[in-house]
């Protein structure tokens, strides 16, 4: 049976991207992961998928798969030692393609990005670091159509009082969990 977060993933909106777009997929602890680069930019991230193939179709990019870079296979070993539990990682070396994004959305990206593994923001506290008290409604959806869960750590937001929020990602809650939990063991050993 497909979950709800699941169904809302398959939901979001295609990216296009052009000529010389690289995707790729790829297994780890975490379930299959695709990624898509352009110009040397992230456009893409999924994980948590049970094949390449679905993996590879909630990336929403209208490219096949092709032929990985180096800088390609340096983030995939990173991501799948992470996945495995074996380091820590604040991927902020990674670029990330947001120009279709507004300067509210690129800020609130930015300042996850900040957060470090295995500390957690609310929403609103989010709000305010990118200057804008009282939008945590707007950070939250931010976090939901986040295009680069890991390296934009959409995990580490949550709700206020303690409550977990929403997650995105296949098995939701339970993935932002795991996520969590993980980088807290990584963070003891660091």
């Amino acid at each position: 049976m497909t979950s709800p977060s699941y169904a809302r993933n398959r939901l979001m909106a295609r990216t296009p991207v052009g000529k010389g777009a690289h995707t790729v997929t790829f297994d780890s602890q975490l379930g299959w992961m695709a990624a898509c680069w352009l110009e040397g930019r992230l456009v893409r991230l999924t994980f948590g998928y049970s094949s390449p193939q679905a993996a590879v179709a909630n990336l929403a990019v209208d490219r096949d798969p092709g032929e990985t870079t180096r800088s390609m296979n340096s983030l995939i070993e990173r991501l799948q030692a992470f996945a495995a539990g074996e380091r820590s990682d604040d991927f902020l070396d990674v670029p990330i393609r947001v120009t279709d994004k507004t300067p509210f959305q690129q800020a609130v990206i930015e300042r996850c990005r900040r957060i470090p593994p295995g500390q957690t923001l609310s929403y609103g506290e989010l709000a305010r670091a990118v200057g804008h008290p009282g939008a945590a409604r707007a950070v939250g959806s931010v976090m939901a159509t986040n295009r680069f869960p890991l390296i934009v750590p959409c995990h580490r937001v949550v709700a206020a009082g303690g409550g977990l929020g929403g997650y995105s990602a296949p098995d939701g809650i339970r993935m932002k969990q795991r996520l969590l939990a993980l980088e807290q063991v990584n963070s003891r050993r660091a």
